[in-house]
């Protein structure tokens, strides 16, 4: 009896150690199959009332988040924490030197003359995403934000103020939900203008400085919204069951640029079905530009061209055999 016991005992270890090695070989191959794939990151423009895309550059790597220059000649992505500036025209992009600020994420926007760049910086001594602003060329990078996670979206028309989303308040910040935030370039005062349940993102100047333009969830879903630069008159301007993320106002003030995930997609993630949408200045019904795949890196700066016509946007291939 004993040794039947034993006998049963035995085959039942016998099995579950060849199950466990089944499902280790399969997990195994799977990674070898995920490793042989690839991504290819595509530098596109779009023109907003003809839909023609123009490809600028193309590589077998990962950058994003494409800025378009004042004088409307160069694109600035970023990449592996750095920023590159590539001419529109094509060609291969050069390395915009900032210093120790050598962890750049994909929140980087151009002052309104053209002359400097603020940048958010993963600082390396707690990893928190402070801002700071290069000059256009290059340089040593000026811290803005004392505390972190700050994460720039845009810059006020006459200079003096950047808008960005953060976390404040909390010892645990990883708890506290993220609100959207302006600061004086000038003297440091940083000024909280949101405090919805949920999280509110993406804020960016209209071109005249009276609005700010942003993406909250308070409504259950994630949808555009405006309010006054004082953070009053807070108005929602989306009402689909899409998820809205990244409002950006065109400089001749007529249109607002946006990405938007399908309804089942929480947050904004990469590598997801995506579309790039416009709507009217003051709301209206979204008209769809163009249809791709992306997400996160997309579209997540300012990305108009200075006369209004086109913008710049990062499309996203996953799969072997890319160049």
């Amino acid at each position: 009896m004993k040794s039947s016991h034993v006998n049963r005992s035995y085959s039942c270890f016998t099995k579950l150690s060849l199950i466990i090695i089944f499902f280790a070989l399969v997990n195994s191959t799977l990674l070898s199959q995920s490793q042989q794939q690839s991504l290819t990151s595509l530098l596109q423009t779009i023109d907003v009332y003809t839909k023609e895309i123009d490809t600028i550059y193309t590589v077998y790597d990962h950058f994003e988040a494409p800025n378009w220059t004042l004088d409307g000649q160069h694109l600035i992505f970023n990449s592996h924490g750095k920023l590159y500036r590539i001419p529109v025209s094509g060609g291969e992009p050069e390395v915009i030197p900032t210093g120790f600020a050598n962890r750049c994420n994909n929140d980087h926007v151009l002052s309104p003359d053209g002359n400097h760049i603020a940048i958010s910086h993963n600082t390396q001594d707690d990893g928190r995403s402070r801002i700071y602003i290069v000059p256009i060329t290059g340089g040593i990078p000026k811290l803005i934000t004392p505390n972190g996670p700050s994460y720039l979206h845009g810059w006020s028309p006459d200079g003096k103020h950047l808008a960005y989303h953060a976390r404040r308040n909390r010892e645990n910040y990883i708890y506290m939900e993220h609100e959207i935030y302006t600061i004086s370039i000038d003297n440091g005062k940083e000024v909280q203008l949101t405090s919805a349940t949920g999280t509110d993102d993406g804020p960016d100047y209209s071109p005249d400085g009276l609005y700010i333009y942003f993406n909250s969830v308070r409504t259950g879903t994630m949808q555009i919204w405006r309010m006054l630069t004082d953070g009053s008159e807070q108005t929602q301007l989306t009402f689909d069951n899409k998820n809205d993320w990244f409002p950006h106002p065109s400089p001749d003030g007529k249109w607002i640029l946006f990405l938007s995930y399908e309804p089942e997609v929480d947050g904004h993630p990469a590598n997801k079905p995506v579309e790039l949408r416009i709507m009217p200045f003051n709301g209206g019904k979204p008209d769809t530009i163009i249809k791709l795949f992306g997400g996160q890196g997309t579209i997540n700066v300012p990305s108009w061209s200075p006369d209004s016509r086109k913008v710049a946007f990062v499309e996203y291939q996953i799969g072997e055999n890319n160049p």
